[in-house]
């Protein structure tokens, strides 16, 4: 890092209809720096990036690039001066090859007019090799793993002279080898100068790539500081603006009776004998590496894939859903990993989207829905999980991503499922609305919910979780119990990254 500004934000402000977003909030990113953007879910940071990136014209404040100063910026004026932005979730042309994807509207073509494939896989190998980067370009995209998609669309970014790189929550559908990957490969980039604005909900990576990090809390800015010179707590601190330790679930009432019961379930090339029973009131963690096969078994019992063969029950009577709504009807529900595609309807109010499963429990005799108590429901919600929204009448596709996932676990809850699977149910929420997360998933549990946790966060499953069992290519391989001295995070990571397995 060296002291050239190359991005000054200075006094933005931009409000909403009863939100104020941001309130006078600077950001200086130096050249060849990863600057750390941090808060709590609805803090500013998105809407600060839109304003970056020519997607929202701020009510005042100034944007100076490389000394040029704008008052607003279009989209076109951002990419023109290098600033470029990569998404949790990138899309890429899968069907078409690496190649292709780089030099796409770009394509060399020979004397006929026709696409000099040659030239296309050697030119594509070039600007590779020029980054450090060793993909096979023939390869299609669709093949590519998702850190080797960010990476790859990293790299097209400064193929059209990026000098700065927005990052938003990219490492959240990573493994933690994948994760390493990628971040050795922003380092690299660090040294040649190019900046990036990483933006996450975990701290632990905060630490890990970012030089400095600027803190916003509830649309002001809360502080830049060296990363040296924090650590985790003085770090939850000043997002949160008060103290905030590690969630701890209470003493657990299991009881013996078994709700989910899974025997000798297995599908060709996604799980084999998976053997599994989760009690009433239990909260179980299902750990491993992306492809170990807990995601494939989530999908299949919740009906999105076929199941394969073996036996599941539910409260003693035959699981047989082939469809979401069965799996439904039939007492198990699931928090989807992808809370947009499947999780929410976006044009939708807070209000539908949290009561659309209860529809039936808030009607009267004449089908006609009870508002007062339907508000109150959704008002219930929208405290206990802090959903950050002017009121429940607002469209979920305009708050903010982590208050969007907090609008779906609402609607899931109100249900009270015999079984609740929650797939990464933390992935892009801030420090207190985990907590707030992992408060509703021990009401649940003391309601009698059997929970299934699957995530890779093994500090957050040692936490919250009664045992928590790991899968490993398609198997389970381990299983820890809360109070066992060898339920620690520690050892769950060991365990996940097959340490102990064979083959």
């Amino acid at each position: 890092m060296n002291n050239k500004v190359i991005l000054k934000m200075e006094g933005m402000c931009q409000a909403f209809p009863g939100v104020q977003a941001l309130k006078d909030v600077d950001l200086e990113v130096y050249e060849g720096e990863v600057l750390g953007l941090v808060g709590k879910n609805g803090a500013g940071k998105s809407t600060l990036v839109r304003i970056l990136m020519g997607l929202q014209t701020p009510d005042a404040g100034t944007i100076t690039i490389d000394g040029n100063k704008h008052e607003r910026m279009a989209s076109s004026a951002a990419l023109q001066a290098g600033v470029a932005y990569v998404p949790q979730i990138v899309n890429m042309m899968d069907s078409l090859s690496v190649a292709e994807n780089i030099l796409a509207g770009d394509m060399p073509v020979n004397r006929l007019g026709l696409v000099n494939w040659k030239e296309v896989y050697r030119e594509a190998e070039n600007r590779l090799a020029k980054l450090g980067l060793d993909l096979d370009v023939r390869k299609p995209a669709e093949g590519l793993k998702v850190a080797e998609k960010t990476m790859l669309a990293i790299a097209k970014a400064l193929f059209g002279n990026t000098n700065l790189i927005v990052l938003d929550e990219c490492t959240a559908p990573l493994p933690h080898t994948d994760i390493e990957l990628l971040f050795n490969f922003i380092k690299s980039l660090e040294v040649q100068g190019v900046a990036f604005i990483y933006i996450s909900h975990h701290l632990e990576e905060v630490f890990e790539i970012c030089d400095r990090v600027t803190v916003l809390r509830d649309g002001i800015g809360a502080g830049t500081y060296h990363a040296a010179d924090l650590d985790m707590d003085k770090l939850s601190h000043l997002i949160a603006g008060q103290d905030v330790k590690e969630y701890e679930r209470a003493a657990s009432v299991i009881k013996d009776k078994p709700v989910l019961k899974i025997e000798g379930l297995s599908r060709r090339g996604s799980y084999e004998n998976i053997d599994l029973v989760l009690h009433e009131g239990e909260v179980v963690g299902l750990s491993g590496l992306q492809g170990c096969g807990a995601e494939d078994l989530a999908a299949g019992l919740f009906g999105m894939e076929r199941r394969g063969v073996g036996s599941v029950t539910i409260n003693g009577k035959p699981f047989t859903a082939r469809s979401p709504k069965e799996a439904f009807d039939q007492g198990l529900a699931l928090l989807p990993q992808d809370r947009t595609k499947y999780g929410t309807v976006g044009l939708r109010s807070v209000r539908e989207n949290v009561t659309y499963t209860v529809l039936d429990r808030i009607k009267n005799f004449l089908g006609v829905i009870r508002l007062k108590e339907e508000a109150d429901l959704v008002d219930e919600y929208i405290e206990s999980l802090g959903i950050k929204t002017p009121d429940r009448e607002e469209i979920v596709r305009q708050l903010s991503g982590g208050n969007q996932q907090k609008v779906v676990f609402a609607k899931l809850a109100a249900v009270s499922p015999s079984v609740l699977i929650l797939h990464e149910p933390t992935t892009g929420v801030d420090i207190r609305a985990k907590q707030d997360i992992f408060k509703i998933v021990e009401d649940l549990a003391s309601r009698g919910s059997a929970i299934l946790v699957i995530s890779s966060k093994a500090r957050e499953q040692a936490g919250i979780c009664d045992r928590v069992i790991v899968m490993y290519k398609g198997r389970i391989v381990k299983e820890f119990h809360k109070g066992d001295r060898e339920m620690t995070p520690e050892n769950i990571v060991l365990a996940i990254e097959g340490e102990g397995c064979d083959g």
